[in-house]
């Protein structure tokens, strides 16, 4: 019972002190959403380039690696990976339209995984302000990851992009109304402590 009281009360100690920080950067991830909204084929290729650039520098690690390493088992293993990760990248890199049906297999798995995590959030949250908003967040999500699989790949082009930036604004929102419910707990706490104490 008392370990309960102390994990809530360093919980709510943890949000009021942190309430800004949370403000500030649900802010900052709602704008990136309304960016990628108003311009989803181009955040879908702008994320295509961004994976096609990763596959190809962590190929070439791999690479590396594995000749820096002779005589190590995991050399074979390590060329392997880097060969196929090189390739991969090249072909994002060569044609992003084409790699953007892939990105799009990609997507849907980050909004499910996504959408599980902050339901699952909420579910820990126990009784704190906000934990509804989080929830939601994590619905839209699901939903998200839904529709975009129900469409594949007649709207990769544009889905992508689009509902990234849906989750994004989502996630964003709700960090701000935790934020919030954060800083009107901390005004009750000021409010109590400037109080008279009566009778």
């Amino acid at each position: 019972m008392n370990s309960m009281t102390t994990d809530e009360e360093y919980a709510a100690y943890s949000l009021q002190k942190g309430w800004r920080t949370l403000a500030i950067a649900g802010g900052v991830i709602a704008l990136i959403g309304v960016l990628a909204i108003a311009f989803p084929f181009v955040t879908g290729i702008s994320m295509t380039y961004l994976l096609g650039a990763l596959l190809l520098v962590g190929g070439i690690v791999h690479g590396v690696h594995a000749f820096s390493a002779r005589g190590w088992k995991g050399s074979l293993w390590q060329v392997t990976l880097g060969v196929v990760s090189v390739l991969a990248g090249l072909l994002l890199l060569a044609n992003p339209v084409l790699g953007l049906a892939s990105l799009t297999l990609l997507v849907i798995a980050y909004l499910l995984v996504d959408g599980i995590a902050e339901l699952g959030l909420s579910l820990r949250m126990g009784a704190q302000k906000g934990r509804g908003w989080i929830a939601a967040s994590g619905a839209i999500s699901l939903v998200l990851a839904g529709l975009l699989w129900l469409g594949f790949p007649a709207d990769a082009m544009w889905a992508v992009g689009l509902l990234v930036g849906v989750s994004l604004l989502a996630t964003g929102i709700s960090m701000v109304f935790v934020a919030a419910a954060g800083r009107g707990v901390e005004e009750e706490d000021v409010a109590s402590a400037t109080e008279p104490r009566g009778a």
